[in-house]
């Protein structure tokens, strides 16, 4: 079966769109009409600043274009995951790789959008060896989970622990299946004690699996190689698992330490394989003789939980009749569609995404080159940036006259209302945080899914604003945005710094989801300042200090570390962050009070 161009990252051939977007991978079906339609021409246009000289946009665009290329060669490092012999040994044993298996598991023509692709990426480890994003099966937004073998044997560093677990966060938060296709080695044992015990490693994952599952989220795994230790645990705690017969493996102790705790000598498949597992112990549901059988059973599976709880799911022209086939109906095939499946072409989203709202102002390229470059004094218009996001580029904003660095307002994206809080400038003051924190309250109390779009350099400072009571201003709005139980999602769109970050919804303060354009920065304050403050304190390596500063300040290690959901490129943003509004909103469906255990106020907003 053809690869879907989606997963063609990294090949010579792959188009320009995927070239340039490897995050995120365009899908008609989720561009397909609904028949809601989009409220934004009651709005009015957005305002901009006059355009910069035509020199600076040259500027703006080659310093974006600088960014733009290292962020293309990390997320093609992370692509190819594994190369060389790990490769080799991997294909010679008949097993696809991560990014194929994800491919054939989801509906062809599926988005995918992928999470902390560049997850482990200072550390040499592609993709922190495990591809997780979310795409459609029989048209169900659904999470990924899928282990590389070929990076470090699929093993668990402390960032793939972390990777997992973020993924797992998502899928709860929005009410999403998920499906974990597993083949490694468990716990990376010289890393034991950075993944083990804590409440954020490896055990968290079991735990994920049990809530979940409690909550009507079906847990699918399907076993296409090695399950060892307490990765075994993954199919165990599953609600329904599969395993591949030759391949898979799954045992708590391997064939060495067997042989070294009992003198018994025994092979990985007459230990853990399919044969003991599906006929003997029980532990796994389907028998699958290759990979393609496999992830039948998970789309197969996924099909007879519909309706078991709140997820998203598409509507289908054309239903096809859902039966559960027998396990003899599992072997061999070519395609991971040919059975019990729906056509690419008859899926339309249930959800409300639009093709006939307004389209944003002028074009994305325009995007490109709106981020003022390095030395330069220009300021950056966050009103313009929005204005090629959101629908009509239109706004309805709150108290445009008061606290005027912070633009609040009311938009559509793809036809859904938003409240967006933007820097206008990158200082927040009291009048601001205080106008931020009124207009989050209300937004809360109306339901209003909040949208973050980030270039802060922090809060004031000096003895007036002290006295005028900055930090408890500031207090208030970090308050507020604690407090919002709607979906939050948060773009940082240039610079990040300090209590400006927690204000304006950071990684701290749980969005639903984070993302970075290439030329962000995320630190305690810039480079500049942090080397002013160094030799004022007579720090005698400021210099040096500051080097380090700004290079762990960068995008690409903030999105290595997880600090954000993914590196994206600007002219995808609009497209990105409506697939995750829509993950977002489907979390909705449930009460946010049932899942945060925080109750949305019974009063309404105070007034400043």
């Amino acid at each position: 079966m053809a690869l879907p161009s989606l997963f063609r990252l990294g090949c010579p051939s792959f188009s320009r769109a995927l070239a340039r977007s490897p995050l995120w991978f365009p899908c008609a079906a989720l561009s397909s009409s609904s028949s809601s339609s989009s409220s934004s021409p009651h709005f009015a246009l957005l305002p901009s600043a006059p355009l910069p000289s035509r020199d600076a946009l040259k500027a703006n665009g080659e310093h974006m274009q600088t960014c733009m290329q290292d962020f293309l060669q990390a997320a093609n490092f992370a692509a190819k995951g594994g190369t060389g012999k790990y490769y080799d040994k991997h294909i010679a044993r008949a097993k696809l790789t991560a990014r194929d298996r994800v491919a054939r598991l989801l509906d062809p023509g599926s988005p995918f959008l992928e999470i902390g692709m560049l997850a482990g990426h200072h550390e040499g480890i592609p993709s922190a060896a495990l591809v997780t994003g979310l795409g459609l099966v029989h048209g169900r937004l659904t999470a990924v989970v899928a282990n590389d073998a070929t990076v470090k044997g699929g093993t668990y560093h402390p960032i793939t622990c972390k990777k997992q677990v973020r993924m797992q966060t998502i899928a709860e938060k929005c009410r999403l299946p998920c499906v974990y296709i597993v083949d490694s080695g468990g716990a990376n044992l010289p890393k034991q004690h950075e993944v083990f015990p804590d409440r954020e490693h490896f055990g968290r994952i079991f735990y994920n699996m049990a809530r979940m599952s409690a909550l009507g989220l079906p847990q699918i795994a399907l076993v296409v190689g090695s399950c060892t230790a307490g990765g075994a645990y993954v199919p165990a705690m599953a609600d329904e698992a599969c395993i591949v017969k030759g391949n898979g493996a799954i045992y708590l102790a391997g064939p060495p330490l067997v042989k070294a705790a009992t003198g018994e000598e025994v092979t990985s498949e007459q230990l853990g394989g399919a044969d003991v597992h599906c006929a003997s112990s029980g532990l796994t549901d389907g028998y699958a003789r290759d990979e393609l059988a496999a992830l039948r059973f998970g789309r197969r599976a996924l099909a007879a939980s519909h309706g078991t709880s709140h997820e998203m799911t598409a509507q289908t022209s054309s239903p096809k009749p859902h039966s559960t086939p027998s396990s003899t109906q599992l072997d061999g095939g070519e395609s991971a569609y040919d059975l019990f499946d729906v056509d690419a072409e008859d899926v339309t989203p249930h959800h409300n995404l639009n093709s006939d709202v307004e389209p944003p102002l002028g074009s994305p390229d325009e995007l490109l080159e709106c981020i003022p470059a390095p030395g330069s004094t220009a300021q950056l218009d966050m009103r313009f940036i929005a204005s090629r996001i959101f629908d009509g580029g239109r706004m309805h904003e709150y108290k445009p006259r008061y606290g005027t660095s912070m633009l609040c307002g009311y938009a559509h994206l793809n036809g859904d209302l938003v409240g967006v809080v933007g820097n206008a400038s990158p200082v927040l003051f009291e009048a601001s945080a205080k106008k931020g924190a009124s207009f989050i309250q209300l937004c809360d109390q109306r339901g209003i899914p909040l949208i973050f779009l980030q270039d802060v350099t922090g809060f004031m400072v000096g003895s007036k604003h002290e006295a005028n009571g900055l930090a408890k201003d500031g207090a208030c709005m970090v308050r507020a945005v604690s407090c919002a139980t709607v979906p939050k999602l948060t773009l940082f769109v240039n610079r990040s710094y300090g209590a400006g970050n927690y204000g304006m919804c950071g990684r701290a303060y749980e969005p639903h989801f984070a993302f970075s354009w290439p030329n962000s920065r995320i630190a305690v304050m810039g480079g500049e300042q942090a080397k002013s403050v160094l030799e004022q304190l007579g720090g005698s390596n400021a210099e040096r200090l500051v080097d380090e500063f700004d290079a762990h300040s960068t995008a690409l290690f903030a999105s290595s570390n997880l600090w954000d959901d993914g590196v994206i490129d600007p002219r995808d943003t609009r497209r990105v962050l409506s697939l995750a509004l829509q993950a977002a909103l489907n979390g909705t469906r449930v009460s946010a009070a049932h899942t945060s255990g925080v109750t949305r106020s019974k009063f309404g907003p105070f007034r400043l």
